[in-house]
C-alpha cells in the first residue's frame, strides 16, 4: 500500500513538473509574440513614413540607379580619365524604360517600395527585439561576450546593404538592361521589376555581409571552426567568384573583382571571428581543468 502511495506521489510531482514545463514554453512563446509585435510596429511605423515622403524617396534613391548622374556611374567615369580604363567602363547613358502595364500598379509600386523601406529602417530594432529575448537565457559571460551584436549586427548590414546599392545594383542594372541580342528588341522594363532588382540585390548584399555574425553564433554552437573554414577557402573561392560573376554578369575582370574582393574580405574576417571564440573557449576549458 505504502509503495503505491509513493509511485502515486512521484506521478503527481512529475506531472507537476510537465506542467510547469509546458506552462514555461507557452510563456517563452508569449514574450516572443510581444516582441514580434513590437518589430513589426516599428517596420510599419517607417513604412507609413516613408510613404509620406515617398516622392523623395522615389526620385533620389529607388530611380537613383536608372540615372547617369548616379555616384558609381560618376566615380566609375573619374576613375576612366585617371587611370584610362577605356570608353567602355564610363557609362554616360542608360538607354532602356520603365513601364507600368497594370491598372493599380503604380499604387502598389507605392505600398511595396515603402514597405521594403519600413523593413530596412525597422532592422536594427528588430535585432533590438531579437536581443531582448534571448539575453535573459544567457549566463553572464556569454551576455558580455555577445552584448555587442546589435551594434555589430547593424553596422555589417548598413555596410552590405551600401556595398549592394552603390555597387552591385546599378552595376547590374547597366549591364542587363544595356544587353541587346537584336536591334529589333527594346528593352522596356516593367516597374515591378527594375524595383525587384535594386531591393533584391541591395537586400541580399546586406543580409549575406551577416555572415560574420552567423559564424560567430556557429562557432560558440561547436559546429564551425577555423580550421574547417581555412581548408575549405579554395572551395570558398570558387563560389564566391561564381556568385559574383552572376550578381554582375558583365564580361569584364574588373566589375567582378570589384564585387568578389569584399566578399573575400568578409570571409577571412568570419576566420578570425571563429579562431577567436575557439580560443577563448580553450582558455575557459584550461582554467576550468586547472581549478579542479
Amino acid at each position: 500500500m505504502s509503495e503505491r502511495r509513493k509511485d502515486l506521489v512521484e506521478s503527481i510531482k512529475d506531472r507537476g513538473k510537465t506542467l510547469e514545463a509546458e506552462m514555461s514554453f507557452f510563456d517563452h512563446l508569449e514574450v516572443l509574440r510581444w516582441h514580434l509585435i513590437r518589430s513589426a510596429v516599428a517596420i510599419v511605423l517607417f513604412t507609413v513614413l516613408a510613404f509620406s515622403y515617398y516622392d523623395l524617396i522615389f526620385d533620389s534613391v529607388i530611380m537613383g540607379p536608372k540615372k547617369a548622374s548616379f555616384w558609381t556611374y560618376r566615380m566609375m567615369c573619374d576613375l576612366t580619365e585617371r587611370f584610362n580604363l577605356g570608353a567602355d567602363f564610363c557609362i554616360k547613358d542608360l538607354n532602356f524604360k520603365i513601364i507600368n502595364t497594370e491598372m493599380a500598379g503604380q499604387f502598389t509600386l507605392q505600398l511595396n517600395s515603402s514597405l521594403l523601406i519600413g523593413i530596412i529602417l525597422g532592422f536594427p530594432y528588430m535585432l533590438f527585439e531579437i536581443w531582448r529575448f534571448v539575453k535573459p537565457g544567457l549566463t553572464e559571460k556569454e551576455s558580455s561576450s555577445a552584448s555587442g551584436f546589435v551594434f555589430y549586427a547593424t553596422l555589417l548590414f548598413v555596410m552590405g546593404l551600401l556595398f549592394g546599392y552603390y555597387i552591385i545594383t546599378p552595376l547590374s542594372i547597366n549591364f542587363l538592361a544595356n544587353y541587346n541580342i537584336s536591334e529589333i528588341i527594346e528593352n522596356t522594363i516593367t516597374i515591378d521589376s527594375y524595383l525587384s532588382t535594386v531591393g533584391t540585390l541591395s537586400l541580399g548584399a546586406g543580409v549575406t555581409f551577416q555572415l560574420p555574425i552567423i559564424i560567430f553564433i556557429l562557432s560558440k554552437l561547436g559546429i564551425m571552426t577555423p580550421a574547417f573554414m581555412r581548408s575549405s577557402r579554395r572551395y570558398a573561392t570558387v563560389l564566391i567568384l561564381i556568385i559574383a560573376a552572376i550578381v554582375t554578369p558583365t564580361p569584364d575582370i574588373l566589375t567582378m573583382l570589384t564585387v568578389s574582393f569584399p566578399l573575400f574580405l568578409l570571409y577571412e574576417f568570419s576566420i578570425v571571428v571563429s579562431a577567436r571564440v575557439e580560443r577563448n573557449r580553450k582558455k575557459k576549458e584550461l582554467e576550468f581543468y586547472s581549478a579542479r
